[in-house]
């Protein structure tokens, strides 16, 4: 029987502390029940988001089963997009942005992936602390 994957989650931040935080933070929840991936800062390592960066954290949180990306600010769900629309058409509609703040979005959304749910229901897991 195979075995089942995840979702996987990437945080994306205009700062690389921020990010690396969030997802060291859902990490502790969820052990490595998850694939958890950030980029954050710019290709200078100051403040701002690379997409090159965001492609790769992609990469690395890759499942089957999708990936959910939180980001912090306007630009880092700009250069999301982008690496979404950069990827290989086959993968693109297994990639969703959250409408979510990135630290509690982030531990909500692993913590639903852990269970097993799906993409969607990742998603609107993390989504719903905005309509609070």
């Amino acid at each position: 029987m195979p075995v089942t994957q995840n979702v996987g989650i990437v945080i994306v931040s205009h700062s690389l502390k921020v990010a690396e935080g969030a997802a060291d933070m859902a990490r502790q929840m969820v052990g490595n029940s998850v694939s958890i991936a950030y980029a954050g800062g710019n290709a200078e390592g100051g403040i701002g988001t690379d997409v090159a960066s965001i492609i790769a954290a992609i990469e690395t949180a890759w499942s089957d089963a999708g990936v959910a990306i939180l980001v912090d600010l306007g630009g880092a769900e700009t250069n999301s997009e982008m690496a979404i629309e950069m990827m290989q058409e086959d993968r693109r509609d297994r990639v969703v942005i959250c409408n979510a703040p990135i630290v509690e979005g982030a531990v909500m959304a692993a913590t639903e992936a852990s269970g097993g749910s799906n993409l969607a229901k990742v998603k609107a897991t993390a989504e719903e602390l905005m309509a609070q």
